[in-house]
């Protein structure tokens, strides 16, 4: 397992150094450029001072040095460069950013679990029945409505209809957790419920596929209650491919939480990457898409890790 273990690291060089090449390139090819964003305040613009910006910022070099040099930046001084725009480090950026992402990305996550797994088990265990078919229709609404459509309704109805609408300013946990909570519970629901639909269609058809295994017969012959059967025997069983879903949707939720944290003006670092995007901050971006492939392929590593924990019959060579 250590040496599995060690393979999947060593495959994240390789891998983050191809999406970086590509993420690195691919931003300069948009129209408009950084220098277009800086200049355009300027009172008076002449093509010295298009010169002078892209010489400043080192633009005026080839692409592929340009690459060796931030590349550089990352390997050897462990930093990610400056922005472009405001000349501070990125990380600094990064780690005033980054909780607000973390914080709005696993209690969607606990929430479309808590929605998607109690669902899909009670709908499988009441197979055709009128829960089932309710279930089974929230599943695919779900799955079809777009996150970004679900929230907007969120914030218009509200405030047409009671005329609520919630705070935007960020309220930290430290100071105030209960008010930390009421901000964010609001898009972790709309994020959570995005996420649900899938989940609970898995996990029915993983729970009706396990139920009818001869183990299970078993099991109710021997007159043991519903509760045991279903929790015990069959949901262990059926957990695999569940956790594939679920590892699979924390990757996603790298770019629903850049939808969500737009609409609901939380300052994450899905905000961050669209400002950047929008300034052409080509190393702000470049960075910050660096730093999610990282933490997708630890994510995709661990789910894997997951599966020798939930079944002794999987091996690692």
């Amino acid at each position: 397992m250590r040496a599995y273990i060690l393979r999947r690291l060593l495959l994240i060089i390789p891998t983050v150094f191809i999406v970086s090449l590509i993420v690195f390139t691919s931003i300069r090819l948009i129209p408009g450029s950084v220098v277009d964003y800086i200049v355009s305040s300027y009172e008076f613009q002449t093509k010295a001072d298009l010169q002078q910006v892209r010489h400043e910022l080192g633009l005026d070099k080839p692409m592929l040095e340009q690459y060796g040099i931030w590349m550089g930046q990352i390997i050897v001084h462990g930093n990610l460069g400056k922005s472009m725009i405001t000349n501070e480090p990125v990380v600094q950026d990064v780690d005033a950013r980054w909780p607000v992402t973390v914080e709005l990305g696993i209690l969607g996550l606990i929430i479309a679990q808590l929605i998607a797994i109690p669902i899909g088990i009670y709908s499988a265990i009441r197979q055709d029945s009128v829960g089932d078919f309710f279930a089974r229709t929230f599943a695919i609404v779900a799955i079809s409505v777009p996150n970004f459509f679900l929230a907007t309704l969120v914030i218009v109805y509200p405030s047409i209809w009671w005329h609520y609408m919630a705070s935007i300013k960020l309220i930290e946990f430290t100071k105030d957790p209960l008010g930390n909570l009421q901000m964010f519970i609001i898009p972790s629901i709309v994020l959570g419920i995005s996420m649900a639909g899938l989940t609970m269609r898995m996990t029915r058809t993983m729970m009706l596929e396990v139920l009818r295994q001869d183990y299970i017969r078993t099991a109710w012959s021997k007159g043991l209650k519903e509760r045991v059967v279903v929790l015990r025997h069959a949901l262990k069983n059926a957990l695999l491919p569940i956790i594939t879903i679920i590892g699979s949707q924390i990757s996603l939720l790298v770019g629903g939480s850049v939808i969500i944290e737009n609409i609901f003006q939380l300052p994450g670092m899905g905000q961050l990457f669209i400002n950047a995007i929008g300034q052409r901050d080509y190393t702000l971006v470049s960075s910050i898409v660096l730093l999610y492939a990282v933490a997708i392929v630890i994510i995709n590593l661990i789910t894997d890790l997951t599966y020798g924990m939930l079944d002794p019959r999987v091996h690692y060579n």
